[in-house]
């Protein structure tokens, strides 16, 4: 989601899924879902940064509990002023271990693009210590009177991050908003930022509520096999209204098709709870 759209969902979306976990059922189906299709379902954590805040282990054990597996972390440094400033104050291995006794595995963390270039070598440390695998640049944020050349300078400095990054033992990511997917003199950003990334160093999260725009993920995964690791799922109407997955344009089937054929390892949950019961019983039929 763009920027101010993903603020203002978490206003209802947090209430939603609180409801939804303590109902309980709702995330066991959503496991079994994942159980039946074979694919790694996780959440991600903005959509639970108020209860995050409010109580860290109570929040991840709930989530646990009702079935998720897996999760993807705000860097707590990064994105205090947005609902993790209270884990800030946390050691890695204090919140790798808060994680890990609620029953959860955190392999994934979103930073601003500053963090992985001011402060690398500090979040370098930040996440070998929390057990991380992929270090995820969750856009640049630039303005819209940017330049092709912004992105490709922008790209440049995240390749050099994602060398450091990769010396560490780790992979480098990039995750898209709706403004990669816009044009400047006729040329896509995304396609311009995936010529840009070094394809080993550089992986990308693909998110899917760009159908909005007109692009599938399907269809960069067969364009560009290998170059993606993990995706946000979320579906859309015609128009542009988030839906129950299997109720909105997507093509799912083709999708973890795709997915899986590009060699996505890794999908995390990133929509409005209340369209989590309809999906559930779609996903199982994928």
């Amino acid at each position: 989601m763009n920027k101010l759209s993903r603020r203002s969902f978490i206003g209802k979306g947090a209430m939603g899924l609180g409801a939804t976990i303590a109902m309980g059922a709702l995330p066991k189906e959503l496991l079994a879902a994942a159980n039946y299709a074979d694919i790694p379902i996780g959440f991600q954590t903005w959509v639970v940064r108020d209860r995050l805040g409010k109580d860290f282990p109570g929040t991840l054990k709930a989530m646990s509990d009702s079935g998720f597996k897996i999760m993807e972390l705000c860097s707590p440094q990064g994105y205090a002023q947005l609902g993790f400033g209270s884990l800030t104050s946390m050691k890695p291995a204090e919140i790798k271990k808060v994680i890990n006794d609620a029953g959860l595995n955190c392999y994934s963390c979103h930073y601003g693009f500053k963090e992985l270039t001011d402060n690398i070598d500090e979040r370098i440390a930040f996440a070998k210590e929390l057990g991380l695998t992929h270090m995820v640049c969750s856009t640049f944020w630039l303005p819209k009177t940017a330049t092709i050349k912004d992105y490709q300078d922008h790209a440049d400095q995240l390749n050099k991050s994602a060398e450091k990054i990769k010396k560490a033992g780790m992979q480098a990511g990039f995750h898209n908003h709706d403004m990669e997917f816009a044009k400047i003199d006729g040329q896509l950003i995304y396609d311009a930022l995936l010529k840009q990334f070094d394809k080993d160093l550089v992986k990308m999260q693909f998110q899917t509520q760009v159908i909005t725009l007109g692009y599938k993920a399907a269809d960069y995964f067969k364009q560009y096999p290998d170059r993606f690791f993990s995706a946000h799922l979320s579906d859309w109407s015609a128009d542009k209204k988030e839906k129950p997955i299997g109720q909105g344009v997507i093509d799912w089937k083709e999708f973890f098709a795709a997915a899986k054929a590009a060699g996505v390892k890794y999908y995390y949950v990133e929509m409005d709870p209340a369209t989590f019961p309809d999906s559930v019983a779609y996903i199982k039929t994928v």
